[in-house]
């Protein structure tokens, strides 16, 4: 293969050690929050490089790191869906990210989920303009991977710790 096909193979892979992840949406579990629900967490793009910009609270767009920590999930989304490419998909997560930098964060209506489903919007991800936060959480939660066997375990164990306690705290009560 010639130095340009390895190049263009290197330059799409992902690489979890370093936080890159090209053409993923990336996800981290946000501390109380994910522990109630562990279905509920950060969401974030990635450039083509594999940056990743995250809406990180009001008028804030991460670059590099999210604003609650390392990636433990990821969805590796295919840039052939994007009309354009690319150059089209780096050109959806900047103008998206530029909206967000505008932006107050709500919990509820306007967060993370809302500032990666207008980037997919904007690029035309799929053939959709259709994204959203609930879309999103069910399809991430599908095709999904976890990063490693630690992150399974830092997504899930407080919340089956959490469980675990609640149904002593029954059992004892009754008794």
């Amino acid at each position: 293969m010639s130095e340009g096909g390895t190049e263009m193979r290197n330059h799409l892979a992902i690489d979890a050690r370093r936080d890159c992840f090209p053409f993923c949406i990336v996800w981290t579990p946000i501390p109380l929050l994910t522990w109630l629900c562990p279905f509920i967490g950060h969401m974030g793009i990635a450039t083509s490089k594999g940056v990743i910009r995250d809406f990180a609270g009001p008028y804030t767009v991460g670059e590099g790191n999210m604003a609650f920590g390392r990636p433990v999930k990821y969805w590796k989304l295919q840039p052939s869906r994007v009309p354009g490419g690319e150059e089209n998909w780096d050109a959806g997560v900047k103008e998206a990210s530029d909206i967000y930098k505008n932006r107050m964060h709500n919990l509820f209506c306007d967060n993370c989920h809302s500032h990666v489903a207008t980037a997919l919007n904007l690029m035309s991800y799929n053939d959709s303009q259709s994204w959203n936060m609930v879309k999103l959480c069910v399809l991430l939660s599908i095709y999904s991977r976890y990063v490693s066997w630690a992150a399974v375990f830092k997504t899930w164990t407080p919340s089956l710790l959490l469980l675990i306690f609640i149904l002593l705290l029954i059992t004892v009560s009754q008794s």
